[in-house]
């Protein structure tokens, strides 16, 4: 009999929520990281992280985001952490943006409640934000941010509770179907179980390279500013959550200021300028001309925000060719794995309910949420 019923290779966002519905399901479980807990190598960091319902990426994602309000409400009573904050958020650009009109469409086709701004109201409800006639922008009172690291502590205090095995500077250097299960190796030990979960990250094109999924690490940078005149003016309640598209197609997306006067509000690019990378050679400095650049974006729609530079750092974006995630039954282990990557720059916001589908694939072979558009034979070759 296997030493453990599941393995989880990777405690960041998704692994370590994988972890902690695993065990509060009873399964003996054990969590396998390359790193310390709650740590600032891959993606789950920052302090700060969107969430939204009128998901302009595609109307398919809406049903997960509402369970996932859910189970942060859940995490948030069970381990008494602040982790959501709704401040509200504004999704503008032109009409016909990706934006704007994908927002619309996924509120409109799931009955989720907003207004539509034009761009005099967006500039008198919000006067941080500087709007040019003609744009206009859609708000939701339900969208706000979430805290990434409290929300993987969270998880992984809770995965210990229910009495997972939680292992920290410990990286997987290879893994194998092995009887009716796997088998796990690591500098320290082989590990045994039924089943294994592999939420690796940035790590994913080494870890799943035979899932066929071409994943593209991307190294992306968030910066924090000093608004000009003091962060009163960007206070959460005064401030919300945006994403802001241009003409041509470029998106900032943006925060309060939610760490008092020091801390500045953050802003970043959503995948522009994402230069390719790897784990172990992504360049963590942040460079004159970057920050440059970022100003002179802020300075055609939140032109008070780009004071001093208080920080800036990198992360890592794991995309997929569609930008949508993969989360699956491994194709070529089926029995015996179950994977979760490629969550290309918006995956955060879901992560307590990838958690549970997790849990789900891995104990049942199977998952009541639609996960269709997740499925890595996407990618297949169609046949000659």
């Amino acid at each position: 009999m296997p030493a453990h019923d599941v393995i989880v290779l990777g405690l960041g966002g998704m692994g370590s929520a994988a972890a902690a519905h695993l065990a509060a399901r009873g399964a003996r479980v054990l969590g396998l990281e390359k790193f310390g807990p709650v740590h600032p190598h891959g993606s789950s960091h920052g302090g700060s992280r969107i969430t939204r319902q009128s998901y302009f990426e595609d109307p398919a994602y809406v049903p997960l985001l509402l369970r996932a309000y859910e189970l942060y409400e859940r995490l948030e009573r069970d381990t008494g952490r602040r982790i959501a904050l709704y401040c509200g958020g504004v999704m503008a650009g032109p009409p016909d943006s990706r934006t704007v009109a994908g927002a619309l469409r996924s509120a409109e086709r799931w009955g989720l409640p907003y207004e539509l701004l034009d761009a005099r109201e967006l500039r008198r409800r919000f006067p941080t934000l500087t709007p040019a006639d003609g744009e206009v922008g859609l708000y939701e009172a339900r969208a706000g941010l979430l805290r990434p690291e409290r929300t993987v502590a969270a998880h992984l205090q809770l995965a210990t509770r229910h009495g997972a095995d939680l292992r920290f500077e410990e990286p997987v250097i290879r893994w194998e179907p092995y009887r009716d299960g796997v088998r796990v190796h690591t500098p320290d030990d082989t590990y045994t179980a039924g089943h294994l979960v592999v939420c690796p990250g940035a790590w994913a094109p080494r870890l799943l390279a035979d899932i066929g999924v071409p994943v593209r690490i991307e190294r992306q940078i968030m910066y924090w500013f000093q608004p000009r005149g003091g962060t009163g003016s960007y206070a959460p309640d005064r401030h919300p959550v945006y994403i802001w598209e241009d003409a041509a197609g470029s998106q900032i997306y943006g925060f309060p200021a939610i760490d008092g006067p020091g801390g500045g509000a953050k802003v970043a690019f959503f995948r522009e300028h994402g230069a390719p990378c790897t784990p172990e050679t992504i360049d963590r400095t942040v460079h004159d001309h970057e920050v440059r650049a970022m100003a002179a974006r802020l300075d055609s729609c939140l032109p008070t925000l780009p004071g001093a530079l208080i920080k800036a750092v990198t992360c890592m974006y794991s995309t997929t060719p569609d930008e949508h995630f993969v989360i699956a039954r491994h194709p070529a282990h089926p029995g015996h794995a179950t994977v979760a990557c490629g969550f290309s720059g918006h995956g955060f916001k879901f992560v307590t309910v990838v958690g549970e589908i997790l849990a789900d694939l891995a104990l049942d072979g199977t998952t009541r949420h639609p996960v269709a558009l997740f499925d890595p034979a996407r990618f297949a070759s169609p046949p000659a």
